[in-house]
């Protein structure tokens, strides 16, 4: 008998219990999995933002709009490459609960802001042609069955046109996708002209400009001259780099991050006391048997290693159980929430941080145990009994 089976039938010699702890583990590796994914793809605008890509908003809030009039004032800032501009629609499809991601934009100078943004030449000739096009993302295309071609209402929880309705006609005249996986594509664009001709009320307005510098290394000079021009205006602007406009939105609904670190700490600190004191108590258990492989000539080192072994194995055991399980139910979810988070998956770094826990939550729990069994007397543990 080598030392794996002794370890395996050790840990699973009370079966009942072997199972609540493995589920116990596998619970907690299962949350960990989940929220992991879930955060990851929640702050992908933070880790995509281009370097020289700057977001000029007002200084109030970022949903307060700024004169149309910026646009051309800033374009003549030093050290700037190109300036575009984006509205919020706040669109639906046929119902409200159809909520789509909608940006009235400046076509051709917000695509050359985003060139990331893949789309077939004749489609993006297309969309800059049309007044009317809607250029949709192909998660969301998919998502409502759309296709170039096709005739869409869209209706604004925010925005009435002139003639008192809240509905726009467009033509779904192009696709986009990104050029890598974790773009989002799950929103749609058109011309800021058809929307703003068309608005019964806060027309001229814009709600942020895109700029990209020339160089990530004047970012700073430009954003400070940027705001220095509309200084003591009626609108005053701020100006900061697109990473850290992404971070300050998601910071509107709440630190995440600190959200996920408290739940995940919590059951991660539950499953340690609990697991932790379980393997005192099974160590306890077999003061007797420990002191029998000694009296046999099992040397102290091996038997520390059996018994840090047997934690560790159980950690993984229930870890794996518990990132399979997350695996399947983000991989579950990522089609039906396609249009809100494109690109949920399984990310490999939270894979790798999950087996790196794993052995650590191994190594915490057995750690003591294993030294107790390592320095057990056999005339004590013999007495005690």
């Amino acid at each position: 008998m080598n030392d794996l089976t002794i370890i395996r039938k050790n840990l699973f010699r009370k079966k009942l219990r072997a199972i609540l702890l493995t589920l116990s583990i596998m619970i907690a590796f299962l949350i960990y999995g989940a929220l992991g994914a879930f955060y990851n793809v929640w702050t992908a605008g933070v880790d995509m933002a281009a370097a020289n890509r700057l977001i000029t908003v007002n200084r109030i809030n970022f949903t307060v709009d700024m004169p149309i009039a910026y646009f051309s004032r800033i374009q003549s800032v030093e050290g700037i490459e190109n300036v575009s501009h984006a509205n919020w629609f706040g669109g639906y499809y046929q119902e409200p609960r159809n909520f789509i991601q909608t940006f009235a934009i400046s076509p051709e100078a917000y695509l050359e802001s985003y060139p990331e943004l893949v789309i077939p030449p004749e489609q993006r000739a297309d969309f800059i042609a049309d007044r009317t096009c809607l250029l949709v993302g192909v998660d969301l295309a998919a998502q409502y069955g759309w296709e170039v071609g096709d005739r869409i209402p869209l209706n604004s929880n925010i925005w009435q046109q002139d003639d008192g309705t809240s509905d726009w006609d467009f033509n779904i005249c192009a696709l986009f996708d990104g050029d890598e996986e974790e773009i989002p594509a799950n929103y749609a664009m058109f011309h800021y002209e058809y929307y703003n001709e068309s608005l019964a009320f806060n027309r001229d307005r814009i709600g942020w400009m895109v700029v990209n510098t020339t160089d990530p290394d004047l970012n700073d000079q430009v954003a400070r001259d940027i705001d220095a021009l509309f200084a003591n205006s009626s609108a005053e602007t701020e100006t900061t780099t697109e990473a850290a406009f992404s971070r300050a939105f998601l910071e509107q609904v709440g630190n995440i991050a600190m959200i996920l670190l408290s739940v995940i700490g919590a059951a991660f600190a539950t499953i340690l006391m609990i697991v932790g004191t379980t393997m005192v108590m099974a160590i306890n258990e077999r003061t007797q048997e420990i002191a029998v492989m000694k009296t046999l000539g099992f040397p102290a080192p091996r038997i520390f290693r059996m018994v840090l072994s047997e934690s560790i194995l159980l950690s993984f055991v229930g870890g794996l159980l518990g990132l399979g399980l997350a695996t399947l139910i983000v991989e579950g979810a990522s089609s039906a929430l396609a249009g809100f988070l494109p690109g949920l998956s399984m990310p490999m770094d939270v894979v790798l941080t999950a087996f790196g826990l794993m052995l650590g939550l191994g190594l915490l729990t057995g750690l003591g145990p294993a030294l107790s069994a390592q320095r057990l007397s056999i005339i004590e543990a013999f007495n005690k009994h």
